[in-house]
């Protein structure tokens, strides 16, 4: 009797402590509950499985320009190529968005990605062996594609409530850093493959039907407000919005500072060959992997709501875990803080994400996508170029490790600076009146 008597305090305490890790990994496990909306799960299962796709398409064409040309410099025209389109179409697709309804253009433009990596997969099976063919294609690709971004991320403050919009971008990037990782391992073992060109398209193209299906699935979102006419002057709209508003123009601003000073990633083959014997692989696997890692463990995010201070504090995590791999030769210790530059990488997206889609009024959603994209896709190559000339004035750790350094000096300056941006104090509704209360 005596031992029953002694089990029900253990059993009692075993049951707290149950419920308290349950109550640890609700608060901070990835929040689900946009999943609950079936418009937004279809969009996000098929744009997840799209981006897999899309990332064999993004390895196979350097990989099949060079294996046609043997030459370097045509590599990287491919990422110039796809650079002009992703901004113009970003910027005047976003504008679109803003006049039309958004589910008709997001299936458009989705169709239009679809088919240029069908014409890849035709040339390819065809045996043309054009680089400048293959030049056009990506460049009418990276057009489609910003019109289908700005576009979808105009359209999830539509259909999911606003308290639900941190979340829903975290599900997203998530997704995204996922497809980063798993994409190209496999693109990798298919490239080497007999035929592997082809078959990197074609998986591309049949994946990419579950992200037709989803944009099918959406239900009408036509505008609900006044149509300003797509065109030259509806941009310049926009980006005078963004100006004259500076909870936005500093979002943009922080993350130009943390992409072009901190990136570090054209420096990564030269690290990788003077201190990991070319072990060149997980550099470049370790950001996204920190991005999935931060995605999982994100419930936190939509209760935060100073989203500009949070912003700031994690691009100074980005700097500071960048500066200090850059000081690191283990290259596990690299890969570890590169991870986390990756994590808070993660967090500053889905705050600059969430900051526009609420921030703004809806008329002008697409076009701060648009302008999204645009930095987005922009702000790295900045960082490229200057990595690499950096680098060759001062040496790969100086490039890397000052970049680091740089960034969190400015973002410190240039953040709190700007009171209206730091004392922003998010809301469930996305109001002007919420930028200094």
């Amino acid at each position: 009797m005596s031992e029953d008597i002694e089990l029900i305090p253990d059993t009692a305490a075993a049951a707290e402590q149950a419920r308290t890790l349950r109550g640890l990994l609700g608060r901070h496990a990835v929040d689900t509950r946009p999943m609950a909306v079936p418009a937004y799960r279809r969009l996000l299962l098929g744009q997840g499985t799209a981006f897999i796709g899309a990332m064999l398409t993004q390895v196979a064409v350097p990989v099949q320009v060079y294996a046609i040309s043997h030459s370097t410099l045509y590599v990287g025209f491919v990422g110039l190529a796809g650079l002009v389109p992703l901004v113009v179409f970003g910027l005047y697709g976003g504008a679109i968005a803003d006049a039309v309804d958004r589910r008709v253009l997001y299936l458009w433009s989705s169709i239009a990605t679809w088919a240029v990596t069908l014409a890849l997969l035709a040339q390819t099976l065809a045996a043309l062996n054009s680089v400048p063919l293959i030049l056009v294609l990506v460049m009418v690709q990276a057009g489609a594609y910003a019109i289908a971004s700005s576009t979808r991320g105009a359209i999830i403050p539509r259909i999911v409530d606003a308290e639900l919009v941190p979340a829903a971008n975290t599900l997203n990037f998530t997704v995204g850093n996922i497809g980063q990782v798993v994409g190209p391992l496999i693109a990798g073992v298919l490239v080497n493959l007999h035929h592997g060109f082809a078959y990197a398209y074609g998986i591309d193209g049949l994946l990419f039907t579950a992200a037709l299906y989803s944009a099918l699935r959406l239900p009408p979102i036509p505008p609900d407000h006044d149509v300003e006419r797509p065109g030259l002057r509806a941009v310049m709209s926009g980006l005078r919005f963004i100006v004259v508003n500076p909870v936005l123009l500093m979002s943009f601003v922080v993350d130009i500072v943390a992409m072009a000073l901190a990136m570090p990633r054209s420096l990564f083959p030269a690290v990788a060959d003077e201190r990991f014997h070319g072990a060149v692989g997980p550099l470049y696997a370790a950001l996204a992997v920190g991005a999935v890692l931060a995605g999982l463990s994100s419930g936190w995010i939509g209760r935060v709501r100073r989203q500009g201070r949070a912003l700031v504090f994690a691009i100074v995590v980005w700097g500071a875990a960048v500066a200090v791999s850059g000081l690191a030769h283990q290259l596990w210790l690299v890969v570890v803080l590169l991870a986390l530059a990756g994590a808070a990488d993660l967090v500053s997206a889905v705050y600059r994400q969430t900051i526009l889609q609420t921030y703004a009024p809806d008329e002008m959603r697409g076009r701060m996508q648009g302008v999204f994209i645009a930095v987005v896709n922009g702000g790295p190559r900045l960082g490229d170029v200057r990595a690499g000339a950096t680098a060759a004035v001062a040496g790969v750790t100086f490039s890397w490790v000052g970049g680091g350094v740089a960034c969190i000096v400015v973002v410190l300056i240039a953040g709190p600076a700007v009171r209206r941006f730091w004392r922003y104090n998010a809301r469930p509704v996305g109001a002007l009146e919420s930028a200094d209360r």
